[in-house]
């Protein structure tokens, strides 16, 4: 026999217990609605439907947090949602097993990071981990929204504190304060484009919140190093008693190539007879083989290198640990800037000096961007306004042609002065 009647405050309290056994006491008033009695004494308000034939029971919550009012409310809202067809036990279970952001992070690194460049793999990693899991990691994938997306890039431009020790180790980083990061919004919005652009590919969710995300102006730093400064690196290089790290410093002048490029270079790469560089995917930012013509100066650079490296050694720069690449050369580069008085100037200023020189000699955009291993023609763009002075001269000389020639004037009074008057 069904135990009914209006489930009440004090019907709850009185519910008799039974020993090893739980029952339901249903609502006469909401079809399906009940409180079921435990034997341990809790009590909790379920619905009981049937739904494509099956017989389905929806927990609802426990008494007493929820009160009976709230949880008759509750069953009501249920209940139309069952008349309409719904099937809200399956709702609940879909929710539950819907994929979270953390899920999504997962997912990105294990399936597309392997396809990048370490180095760019490792920097998204960094961000996701230690920025977008600390914000989104429990929310669902579907849940996301562009007012969120556009809350967080904001938290990213803000920047942090530097540094991001609890106890800088020394005065400089204490005396660092709040450095707002634009560029590193932009760049995450970027990874976030691209992972929901998968989610869609996996059917996590069917549109991207990120699309169109409002991008901070990025001011490109382009710092091209004059004759005189050029001549002062020189000098220091010179002289230098790193001789490993002089030399990697002039291969990115002469080659224009990324320091990374330079630092893991092996012989096997660089075929003297032909004066050709070919770099491996792997090392290159755009991951193609990119094949590049060399000077005669960097073909001495690889013919000195093989006399002072020993023999069976592939790294034309090998490092202090055995069988692997010089790992790093700031501290090189940090005293060449001292000595050389150029505080300003990175190493990466160097292949923006190469694409300079190329642009004074003659060279087109597409020259350009091959020597540079663009992949896209507009990084390369950057370097158009360089070509303005040999246009400009261009112009100046058809103005010289054109321009009309200065003419003699003579003085009307003077020329009367030389003549005989008439009679």
């Amino acid at each position: 026999m069904v135990n009914r009647l209006k489930l009440n405050e004090k019907a709850l309290r009185d519910a008799e217990l039974r020993t090893g056994v739980s029952y339901q006491i249903f609502d006469t008033e909401v079809i399906g609605f009940a409180v079921r009695v435990q034997s341990s004494g809790a009590r909790t308000f379920t619905i009981d439907y049937r739904h494509a034939g099956r017989q389905r029971r929806m927990n609802i919550g426990r008494w007493p947090e929820w009160s009976v009012t709230a949880a008759r409310e509750r069953a009501k809202e249920l209940r139309r949602a069952i008349d309409e067809g719904r099937d809200p036990l399956a709702v609940r279970e879909d929710f539950r097993e819907a994929p979270q952001v953390k899920d999504m992070i997962d997912r990105y690194i294990a399936e597309h990071l392997p396809k990048l460049a370490k180095n760019n793999a490792g920097d998204q990693v960094s961000m996701l981990r230690k920025m977008l899991e600390p914000a989104w990691g429990n929310k669902l994938v579907t849940e996301i929204t562009k007012s969120d997306v556009a809350r967080f890039l904001d938290f990213v431009a803000e920047g942090r504190p530097r540094p991001s020790k609890a106890k800088p180790n020394n005065r400089a980083r204490k005396l660092q304060g709040h450095k707002p990061t634009p560029i590193r919004a932009n760049r995450m919005g970027e990874v976030l484009r691209k992972m929901f652009t998968l989610a869609m590919e996996w059917e996590w969710r069917a549109d991207n919140p990120v699309q169109g995300f409002h991008r901070r102006i990025e001011q490109a730093r382009e710092r091209f190093l004059g004759p005189e400064e050029l001549t002062r690196i020189a000098v220091v290089l010179d002289n230098a008693e790193d001789q490993r790290g002089a030399a990697i410093i002039r291969m990115c002048m002469l080659t224009g190539a990324r320091v990374g490029e330079v630092r893991t270079a092996r012989f096997e790469q660089f075929n003297l007879d032909y004066v050709i560089w070919s770099k491996p995917a792997a090392t290159t930012k755009q991951r193609k083989i990119h094949r590049v013509p060399i000077s005669q100066e960097v073909v001495t650079i690889v013919r000195k290198r093989q006399m002072v490296v020993p023999h069976g050694n592939p790294w034309l720069f090998p490092g202090e640990t055995v069988g692997q690449p010089v790992r790093e050369i700031r501290r090189f580069w940090a005293r060449v800037q001292k000595e050389a008085d150029l505080p300003d100037v990175r190493i990466h200023d160097l292949r923006h000096t190469f694409a300079s020189l190329l642009v004074s000699g003659g060279a087109s955009l597409e020259m350009i961007g091959r020597l540079l291993g663009h992949s896209q023609m507009q990084t390369t763009q950057r370097y158009a306004h360089l070509m303005d002075s040999p246009l400009r001269a261009g112009v100046d000389t058809v103005a010289s042609i054109l321009s009309p020639r200065p003419r003699l004037v003579h003085d009307a009074a003077q020329d009367g002065a030389g003549k005989p008057k008439s009679a």
